[in-house]
Order: structure tokens, then C-alpha cells, then sequence
């Protein structure tokens, strides 16, 4: 529990999601046996008939037996869809649920919502972001304590084997979702039949697994304090009244690879890789910018100001991504996730574009404007092209270039918003795992 940010020293007030299944019951016991003060939070989504009933019931009566506080609310998730056309009931009931738990802890003055996750979901993440393509972040897994969402996940170590375990010794009951035995879902496909042939083949495969995820994950951990040190002491110098960094050119290129170098240290202040790349190579006295920063390549080497070095103060030009939301730009742009087979007539690559769930992995999404040295892939082309050449090809004047939206996904341009989809998370003919995006401006 340590791992997780939690202290039952600390009494604090925990929302535990409680479904009735087997693993968030224990995980409720669990926390209870190490004296946490739990509430506990149930959703009734009503897509089960009679067993979303039952559930509740279950539910009702443990955390009674239990004297748990709990909190029952009831989901119209038909009408939910209406409202938000296109979106997967997966992801609507996930929406309706991550939302109401979140409202939950600031009304009831609680810690952040632990769910139950165990290593054997964490192994299926795992996979699920390696056939999607993703980093070393998305090959870690979950996360135990994720700051950012506001959630924990005590039980990341236990698998699921352990929890029956668990639950068999103290006598304790639960109840089972029979949908979770249909492999209409990916994760459920994974889980059903791919992972036990994996296990059939593979003596401990889910342990070994897991371990990778661990090892990936401290390198990954390593990786960010190697590149912290190197800015600190070899590579970089802060010039504390100015606020500005320079970095030493001569230094990068003894990195493998000295533009990835250069996009670690940078990519805080909003450069993509391109422009790093590029940076390494300019001649003195190149210039480019990001949404706060300003790079230009000196006789001493790259340094990076905050400001726009024409206007000498910040861009306000730049929008951080949720795909979570319905709507951004002020509702010209509308992100509508969807279940149904893929077609590609259903894109124009220009004002509407389609990409696959891989890019729900990125670290770090932003709507941006252009930038002096942008270069993407465009959608069916080998090699990329710098922003600069397609507005000429597209005839745009200064004011209208300078008006564009770009898409961006940890540092790579995904789409030129209105003019052209990039190469990049692109969605087969039939795939159910997609994100649509459509385009009004």
C-alpha cells in the first residue's frame, strides 16, 4: 500500500469502486483489514437486466454487513450515447463512471479512487499497447499511483489466482459478470483465449511478463535521470536571470542519437522532433519556435529562451489533447470515439480523420499553430515534408498558414487540421478500435 501513496497510519477517507465482482470485493476487504475508513462507490449501468439488479443488491448488503458507507447511482447509458453519437458503450460507461467517482472525492472529502486492477490486467495492458504500438511508457503497464487520473491501484502486484486465494480463506462471497466469459471485446478476447495459450506454452509466462513490465519501467525511471544529470552537469548550462538554457552542440552529437537527445531535454518546453533533428544540423543563427520557447542555434551552442523572441512574451497558442472530451477549440473540433468496422469512406483526410487507439497511449497531445522547421509525413507518402512547402503547394497566404491547427502527439504532427492527415496510428478497414475527428473550423 506504501507503493500506492497510501498510509492506513494517515486514517484517510478511501472511495473504493465496488462492482461486486471478485476483485474489487477484496480489495475492499483488504483495505478494511488494514484499517482503512473506506466509502465505497457502485455503479448501476442497467445493461445486464436482472443481473445489474442482483449485483446492486450484493453490493447493498456486504457493505451493510460490512458497516462500509456506500454510494449507489444509477446510469442511463442509452441516453449518454444519444448525447455523444458514436461513442463505444465501453467507453461511455467508462466516461459516466471515471466522472462521477471524481466528483465523489471532492463532495466526501476522500483520497483518490482505488480500483482493483491486478498484475493479470496488467499483463493484458501489456499487450494490448504492444499490438496497438506503443514506447517504453506504454509497455510499463499501469501505473500503481496515477497522479494525473486520480487513481490508485493497491493491488497492480497481486494476480488474480491470489485474490480467489484471498477471498477463499476468509469465507467471503462475490459475484460474476457473465459477459466476461463473451469475447466480443479485444480485452476479454486477450484474456479468454490468447492468454491461456500463451500459458499452455510458456511455464510462468504471466510472471515473466510481468517482470519485463517492471524492468522496462525502471529504465524507463533510469532513462529520465540520465537525461536530468546530463542537463544538469555535461550538456547543459541556466542562465538563472534570463531563465534560458543553453545546450553545448558538440556534446549532443557524441550522442547515438543527438536530435532524440536534444528532444529529451526540450520536449517540456513544447519543440517536436523534428525540430530537434533539424536543430542539430542548422547553421548558426537558425531560429525556431514552440508555444513558450524560443530556439536558436548560437556559436555556443542551442539555447532555448522562454518567449516568443518576436513579441518577447509567451505564445498563447497552444491547447492541450483529452480525447475524453466531446468537443475542443471552442466546439470546432469534435473527437468521437467509436465501435463500429472502420470504413474508409467514413474520412476525408482533411476535416475528418480517423486514428487508431494507439494514440490514446501518448504522453502528451497539444493542438498547436505552426512553427518554423515543422516537417510531418503526410497520409500515403514514404518521406515527410516540411509545413512550409505544403502551404505553398496549398497556396496559403501568410495570414491563413499562420491560422492553421496542428495536431501533435509526443512531439510527432499527426494531422494539419482542414488540409491533411499524416502517417501516423493509422486505422485498418474493420478495425472496432478507433478514434474519429472531425474538423468545422
Amino acid at each position: 500500500m506504501a507503493q500506492a501513496g497510501l498510509s492506513a497510519s494517515d486514517n484517510p477517507r478511501l472511495l473504493v469502486a465496488l462492482s461486486g465482482g471478485a476483485d474489487s470485493v477484496a480489495l475492499l476487504r483488504a483495505l478494511l483489514e488494514l484499517g482503512y475508513t473506506c466509502v465505497a462507490a457502485h455503479c448501476n449501468f442497467h445493461l445486464r437486466g436482472d443481473e445489474s439488479m442482483r449485483d446492486e443488491r450484493f453490493v447493498r448488503n456486504l457493505c451493510q454487513r460490512l458497516d462500509v458507507e456506500l454510494h449507489v447511482r444509477q446510469f442511463d447509458v442509452d441516453a449518454y450515447k444519444r448525447l455523444h453519437r458514436g461513442e463505444s458503450t465501453e467507453m461511455a460507461c467508462r466516461q459516466l463512471r471515471y466522472c462521477w467517482f471524481f466528483d465523489l472525492t471532492v463532495s466526501l472529502k476522500c483520497r483518490p479512487v482505488a480500483v482493483a486492477h491486478h498484475a493479470d490486467d496488467n499483463v493484458e495492458t501489456f499487450f494490448l499497447n504492444l499490438l496497438r504500438g506503443t514506447g517504453i511508457n506504454g509497455l510499463g503497464g499501469m501505473c500503481v499511483c496515477d497522479k494525473q487520473s486520480r487513481i490508485v491501484r493497491p493491488m497492480l502486484a497481486v494476480t488474480r489466482g491470489q485474490v480467489l486465494h484471498y477471498l477463499h480463506d476468509i469465507g467471503q462471497d462475490y459475484v460474476t459478470d457473465s459477459t466476461n466469459l463473451e469475447n466480443d471485446y479485444r480485452r476479454n478476447r486477450l484474456r479468454n483465449v490468447v492468454l491461456p495459450a500463451i500459458d499452455r506454452e510458456f511455464e510462468n509466462a504471466r510472471q515473466r511478463i510481468s517482470d519485463t513490465m517492471r524492468h522496462l519501467d525502471d529504465e524507463r525511471e533510469l532513462l529520465d535521470y540520465l537525461v536530468y544529470r546530463m542537463e544538469q552537469e555535461d550538456v547543459g548550462f541556466c542562465d538563472e536571470d534570463t531563465g534560458a538554457w543553453t545546450y553545448a552542440r558538440e556534446r549532443l552529437l557524441k550522442a547515438p542519437k543527438p536530435g532524440m537527445m536534444l528532444y529529451a531535454l526540450i520536449r517540456r518546453y513544447g519543440f517536436n522532433r523534428s525540430q530537434c533533428d533539424q536543430a542539430i544540423d542548422a547553421s548558426v543563427g537558425a531560429k525556431m519556435q514552440s508555444s513558450t520557447h524560443t530556439l536558436t542555434v548560437e556559436r555556443q551552442g542551442i539555447v532555448v529562451r522562454p518567449g516568443d523572441a518576436l513579441s518577447h512574451g509567451p505564445c498563447r497558442d497552444e491547447v492541450e489533447v483529452d480525447l475524453g472530451q466531446e468537443r475542443l477549440l471552442d466546439g470546432e473540433l469534435t473527437i468521437v470515439a467509436s465501435n463500429g468496422p472502420f470504413v474508409p469512406s467514413m474520412v476525408d483526410g482533411k476535416r475528418c480523420v480517423a486514428f487508431n487507439s494507439g494514440i490514446m497511449n501518448s504522453g502528451r497531445m497539444v493542438l498547436r499553430h505552426w512553427r518554423q522547421g515543422d516537417r510531418f509525413r503526410p497520409f500515403g507518402m514514404k518521406g515527410t515534408k516540411l509545413l512550409s512547402d505544403l502551404f505553398v503547394d496549398l497556396k496559403l497566404s501568410p495570414n491563413q498558414k499562420n491560422a492553421v491547427w496542428l495536431m501533435e502527439a509526443d512531439g510527432t504532427i499527426v494531422w494539419v487540421l482542414g488540409y491533411r492527415a499524416a502517417q501516423a496510428f493509422v486505422v485498418e478497414p474493420g478495425s472496432t478500435q478507433y478514434v474519429l475527428l472531425r474538423y468545422d473550423g
